[in-house]
């Protein structure tokens, strides 16, 4: 079973900045995404409304997750796409949580936003960032024990930084 910041750090990373793809180039992707995650029903069909919202959505939790706080457009915009994805209160033997109000495609994206909170609830929402290499922004969940980590990966990420950063500093140190 997939852990709440799983579920969102997945739905952020299906935009690879670096190469420039994107899992829900069609409304049709998205439909195969969020089945594939039992997230709908086989027969929900997202439309390109939906598609919009779901963008939103992904870009929105991804400078959330960037930055912490997300500020102007960007806070109106991913707050305008969590209004259009309404949640209610369940309550269970494990306890209270959110559930979609709605079926289908909407009601998918809905369960993200839920896992949202529950990752907030259980504490690994902190633990969730994004790559600080400005051409990478991979979503990763930050499992040091200091929560420090700043890259994807130290060897790919952490390295260009560094060596740029390294560079830099031997370019202005060089006599002229």
């Amino acid at each position: 079973m997939t852990s709440a910041a799983e579920l969102v750090r997945d739905f952020v990373n299906t935009y690879d900045v670096e190469d420039d793809t994107d899992d829900f180039a069609s409304p049709a992707e998205l439909s195969v995404w969020l089945h594939e995650r039992a997230l709908t029903a086989p027969g929900d069909r997202a439309t390109d409304d939906d598609l919009t919202l779901a963008v939103c959505l992904r870009e929105g939790l991804r400078g959330a997750l960037t930055a912490g706080l997300l500020q102007g457009d960007a806070q109106e915009a991913l707050e305008e796409a969590l209004r259009a994805l309404p949640l209610r209160v369940r309550l269970t033997p494990a306890g209270p949580g959110l559930a979609p109000l709605a079926a289908g495609v909407r009601g998918g994206l809905a369960a993200i936003a839920a896992a949202v909170a529950r990752a907030q609830a259980d504490g690994t929402w902190p633990r969730l960032k994004v790559c600080a290499e400005g051409t990478c922004r991979w979503a990763f969940i930050d499992a040091s024990k200091n929560r420090s980590r700043a890259w994807c990966s130290m060897r790919v990420c952490g390295n260009r930084t560094k060596t740029r950063a390294y560079r830099a500093r031997q370019h202005r140190t060089r006599p002229s």
